[in-house]
């Protein structure tokens, strides 16, 4: 039988109690089990989530929709690229709603119904709201999914189309985390955001199993960090693999943040036992843009045991490293799991990985479903030499080479994307600069490229042979 334990102060709790806290100290509650009593355990059927039932707490009725038993890809062109041998992703796109949350869903959603809830809550960055709806459908539960101001829209589209309630809430998952408590208490309903239920860690920690059995373990394992969750889910799957007696060692466990929004990464370059807050976090990577992380602690904790490391990249670096997934291996992940490569890279360079190690990133989601990404690959948008994103005085230089034109034909040109206002700002600064003139015709206000205006074109697509 499975026990909820404190991890701060080691109170034993029996059952599912409505809060994920102790009663008695505030600690974040996991669940504990007789370890000696399941070395005898083995894991049998197909190879699916639900194969490691005996290392789960009790369900009664399971909510599936084939979960699990997703693909470990040995990427053998990046590996040669960057000179190792075992570079291995572990592909959660292949789960049903194309994301490792389908987990934590088909657990959640088989808790609430056993436990005879009426409805499911949960706030979500975007893949546990899409993967909640989607198992709440199959179940016939109604699912009340609360979102921040920013969501990928792939997400949002699943919601929607999975008959979710959504209500916007806040500017980051944070904000939204205190609507769904309030909301789960108002009306009575199952609370299932990932970082206010143990029972989240519980399905993460599958990830583990399947890679065990898959490749055995790991030197390094690579995670994106958000709450800090997974991490410690997956760490937690190999601890319980150790404990049964079934391996010997433990991967060094790799947490890797955005830049922008960073607060583990930086408690753990501080040498801090706690997460540092992130004031103004911002990222493209909106599945793991968290203020502060629920399982920060623990996370950290985890990477320091199993002498692992924790490391950010760049936006850009995280681009670049969904652009190689792709194009080297078929893998098409969202910016958050393309991280994980990103940091792997980062790693290499600096020698603190070895050639000959095993190596497992984990792809949490799909590409497809970060849709800002899709729109900037398919029009293709390029960086100049400094690094920056095609500029729009670029563009109105571009129109402009092509024929002399107003200033309200040009805003509707750019795709009307800005105020018409902010379209002549960039006019005003390309004339201080000698790019482009203007005279009148017919009472209107003409724009025209000058010669100056036509060689900086010229330079740029010079410039871009080179890359």
């Amino acid at each position: 039988m499975a026990l909820l334990k404190c991890n701060n102060c080691g109170e034993e709790f029996t059952g599912i109690p409505h809060n994920y806290r102790c009663k008695k100290c505030g600690g974040l509650l996991e669940y504990s089990y007789d370890y000696d009593k399941l070395k005898s355990s083995r894991f049998v059927g197909a190879f699916s989530f639900w194969r490691f039932r005996p290392l789960l707490p009790e369900v009664r009725k399971i909510v599936s929709l084939g979960e699990g038993g997703t693909p470990l890809h040995r990427a053998r062109r990046l590996a040669k690229s960057m000179g190792l041998s075992n570079i291995y992703f572990k592909d959660e796109t292949r789960n049903p709603t194309n994301s490792f949350r389908d987990r934590c869903a088909s657990l959640l959603v088989s808790n609430a119904l056993d436990l005879n809830y009426k409805g499911v809550v949960c706030a979500t960055n975007g893949n546990m709201g899409a993967s909640l709806a989607a198992y709440c459908a199959k179940a016939g539960l109604p699912c009340h999914v609360v979102v921040p101001k920013n969501v990928d829209m792939g997400k949002m589209a699943q919601m929607f189309v999975y008959d979710a309630l959504i209500e916007e809430y806040g500017e980051i998952v944070d904000d939204a985390l205190k609507r769904a408590e309030e909301i789960a208490k108002e009306i009575g309903w199952y609370q299932g955001s990932v970082e206010l239920n143990p029972l989240a860690i519980e399905s993460l920690k599958t990830i583990a199993f399947e890679v065990f059995e898959q490749l055995g373990v790991p030197d390094w394992f690579i995670v994106s960090l958000g709450s800090g969750g997974t991490l410690y889910g997956v760490w937690k799957g190999f601890n319980e693999l150790k404990e049964m007696g079934w391996i010997d060692s433990l991967p060094k466990m790799v947490g890797v943040q955005a830049e922008g929004c960073a607060p583990i990464v930086n408690a753990y370059m501080q040498n801090l036992a706690e997460p540092v807050p992130a004031l103004k976090p911002s990222t493209h990577a909106l599945a793991i843009l968290v203020r502060n992380p629920s399982y920060g602690s623990l996370a950290l904790e985890a990477i320091r045991k199993s002498g692992g490391i924790a490391v950010s990249v760049s936006d850009e670096e995280i681009f670049l490293a969904e652009r190689d997934l792709a194009k080297l291996e078929g893998v098409f992940a969202e910016p958050a799991s393309a991280a994980t490569y990103a940091a792997l890279k980062k790693l290499v360079n600096q020698r603190i990985i070895g050639e000959d190690e095993k190596v497992a990133c984990l792809i949490t989601g799909s590409g497809l479903k970060a849709t800002d990404v899709l729109q900037a690959l398919t029009k293709k948008r390029k960086t100049t030499i400094m690094g920056l994103d095609l500029s729009t005085k670029e563009k109105i230089l571009r129109i402009l080479s092509d024929g002399d034109t107003y200033g309200y034909d040009l805003w509707r040109r750019l795709g009307k994307v800005m105020t018409r206002a902010a379209v002549y700002q960039h006019l005003n600064k390309l004339s201080e600069r000698g790019l482009v003139t203007e005279y009148m015709q017919n009472g209107k206000r003409l724009f025209k490229i000058t010669g100056r205006g036509k060689r900086v074109l010229e330079a740029i697509d010079e410039l871009r042979l080179l890359f």
